[in-house]
């Protein structure tokens, strides 16, 4: 990377840092979220598939600490939260809060690719998650 370049990389994250801080979190959370899900699905087939999903957003969380350069801790509010509304509101209500929690995020990180090309594969790996939680409806 040319001196020119460094900086222009520098200026993109500085005027994006705090949507990327908030992607951070958000991914690493997410993986929180997904491993406890896994341990009160009753499927074998859904667990996998959520633990799966659990290192995928924390490869996600890693592509966006490369940007930031900062390391956060996931927050566990969602993965208290998740078992609970799985009891409460059942697998078909929680499934489709979650399964659009990921289209949200996938649309929210398309603005962000042409100054950031690593996250075309996180933006296309959200669609897919999504897709796999509706899967399981």
């Amino acid at each position: 990377m040319t001196q020119e370049q460094f900086k222009a990389h520098d200026t993109k994250v500085a005027s994006h840092r705090k949507e990327l801080l908030l992607s951070q979190q958000g991914e690493l959370n997410a993986v929180l979220m997904y491993q406890r899900l896994a341990k009160v699905v009753k499927a074998e087939r859904e667990r996998e598939a959520f633990l799966q999903l659990a290192r995928e957003e924390g490869r996600h969380a890693s592509v966006f600490h490369a940007y930031t350069k900062q390391a956060l801790k996931p927050k566990k509010t969602m993965a208290i939260i998740i078992p609970l509304l799985y009891r409460i509101l059942g697998k078909k209500r929680l499934y489709k809060l979650i399964a659009k929690g990921e289209y949200k995020a996938a649309a929210q990180y398309e603005h962000l690719i042409t100054d950031f090309p690593e996250l075309e594969s996180v933006k296309n790996d959200e669609k897919r998650h999504g897709d796999i939680v509706s899967a399981y409806l």
